[in-house]
């Protein structure tokens, strides 16, 4: 049986995880004891973050992936209700929600811990997109067999996007099947050595590329046209989910 699913301009299939944030004066040495200056907890996950975006720009958006029946999967589920993305995609479990322990000195760097337990993947018929029309659709490489299913279902002109933070088996099996390829610079020197190469190379296997360069801003192709765009000058205060 097909169910009636809303509308979404965007919908954003992935990693949710529950991040804590911890505001330090400086990275841990060995064997210290250290107190935080200030603690932020909250949803994070590519996906599930540019759910809220997109929400929160006044944007119909879903979420779909997974979240454990833990205090951290309850919070994380709360939170997107309450920013207005669509969670009937979410599947729920006894396996944990996975786990972020960020430490943020006062320049902005960061060091990141992540925890998964025994959380896997979900399977291609994990999620009923039966019903689901959405205009464009977000991946984050995250759930690889899910998305594979789901690029077969939607039609071909709906633009699909990939967020690829970095090279990984789910990266690599979805960055030659979007219209849009957005990869981190981290990404791009994994896949060629340097962006400009990577940029030249991806190209090749999707119709837009754009490699992200944090501060440096971004470079961009479409077929033989190139470009770039720097980024706004800003003091860094914390560039999780940024």
């Amino acid at each position: 049986m097909s169910h009636t699913r809303p509308c979404l301009d965007v919908l954003c299939l992935g990693h949710a995880s529950y991040d804590l944030v911890f505001s330090v004066p400086h990275h841990p040495r060995e064997d210290e004891k250290l107190f935080a200056d200030g603690l932020l907890g909250c949803g994070g996950g590519p996906a599930a973050n540019a759910a809220v975006c997109v929400a929160r720009l006044g944007y119909r958006a879903g979420f779909a992936g997974y979240l454990g029946l833990d205090v951290y999967g309850d919070s994380h589920y709360a939170e997107l209700q309450q920013a207005g993305v669509e969670t009937g995609l979410i599947v729920r479990g006894e396996s944990p929600t996975p786990l972020s322990i960020i430490l943020v000195k006062p320049d902005g760097k960061r060091a990141l811990l992540n925890y998964k337990g025994d959380t896997q993947a979900l399977p291609a018929d994990g999620i009923d997109f039966s019903g689901a029309n959405p205009k464009t659709v977000l991946f984050d490489g995250h759930e690889p067999q899910l998305s594979l299913a789901l690029l077969d279902k939607i039609d071909n002109s709906t633009p699909t996007v990939l967020d690829a933070g970095s090279l990984h088996a789910g990266t690599l099996a979805l960055m030659d099947k979007v219209t849009y390829l957005v990869c981190s610079e981290k990404f791009a020197r994994q896949y060629a050595g340097d962006e400009q190469t990577a940029l030249s190379r991806l190209a090749a296997l999707s119709p837009n590329v754009v490699v992200t360069l944090g501060e440096r801003g971004l470079i961009w192709q479409r077929g033989g046209e190139t470009g770039a765009l720097p980024a706004p000058p800003i003091t860094a205060i914390d560039t999780t989910g940024a």
